[in-house]
């Protein structure tokens, strides 16, 4: 019998979610045919975490087209706050996001609904929070959440009215490393978005200075035969104990196999990781402090 992903509760949601999702927002195009196999690949897989965004193009109609007969046994989380003109975060906006995406998603209810990168000023001056409550009131959406980062993440923390959290956090990108347990102590999921710093220049989308930290760090010299550098650095995130789930976006089937494989063989060793945040630390690559 074929090993399954690992699995985890996303904080008071109560919803049990791989430790590894999958991030819908295509860098790079596919044909309609080719999206809904991709979607259906991944569910097939035993991934059952898939994020999307109402900007991703074409992406929320794909999945209700490959998956929406399977929502009972996936859970499908979006993101609010797009407009033609960018981002829009009045009342009358936001809801028209959330008709649009259910229509989309061909389902009566949005799982998870997230700011898309609303700053503490946006959810201020228009409302922001208030319009994600009316949306739970009325049956539009079950759960609430902000993707963001610092320095807006501490605010919306202490707020303590955000169901989940969705934040950029890698071995390359450690800034909100205790952020992410202060807000799973509020009770949130986490839910994490670049673990793998969108994977090295020549096949993914990283940046070159960051994967310069990577060689700074001399990371290369710990890694295990069986590993790449994205595998490895994807198995570090699996070594914080306050992250749920870590979405990571592909459209090449090799690729995804790899994801599935790495997060099967779990985090790296206790001391492999703490020779590992020694070596960042070493680099200038530490978290910010509360």
């Amino acid at each position: 019998m074929t090993e399954s992903l690992p699995t985890t509760t996303l904080g008071r949601t109560g919803i049990e979610v791989t430790r590894l999702g999958y991030g819908a927002g295509h860098r790079k195009p596919m044909t309609e045919e080719e999206n809904q196999a991709m979607v259906r690949r991944v569910v097939n897989s035993g991934i059952n975490f898939i994020d999307t965004a109402d900007d991703y193009g074409n992406s929320e109609e794909m999945i209700g087209l490959a998956i929406s007969d399977r929502y009972d046994k996936n859970t499908v989380a979006t993101k609010c706050g797009s407009s033609s003109s960018g981002h829009n975060w009045s009342r009358e906006n936001l809801l028209r996001n959330v008709h649009q995406s259910m229509e989309r998603l061909k389902t009566e209810r949005i799982e998870i609904m997230q700011l898309h990168g609303a700053t503490v000023e946006d959810c201020q001056i228009h409302n922001v929070v208030e319009t994600l409550e009316e949306m739970r009131t009325k049956g539009f959406v079950r759960w609430i959440g902000a993707s963001a980062d610092l320095p807006d993440l501490a605010t919306f923390i202490e707020w303590g009215v955000f169901d989940v959290f969705q934040v950029e956090y890698s071995a390359l990108n450690r800034d909100p490393e205790h952020w992410l347990t202060a807000a799973a102590q509020t009770g949130a999921g986490i839910i994490i978005r670049g673990g793998i710093a969108l994977g090295e220049p020549n096949v993914g989308k990283g940046s070159e200075s960051q994967w310069k930290d990577f060689q700074l760090a001399k990371l290369d010299e710990l890694l295990p035969d069986t590993e790449t550098r994205t595998t490895f650095m994807l198995r570090f995130t699996l070594n914080h104990p306050d992250i749920h789930t870590n979405i990571v976006g592909t459209t090449n089937s090799t690729h995804l196999e790899q994801n599935i494989e790495a997060v099967k063989r779990g985090p790296l060793p206790a001391d492999l990781y703490e020779e590992v945040k020694q070596r960042l630390a070493s680099a200038g690559i530490k978290p910010q402090p509360q």
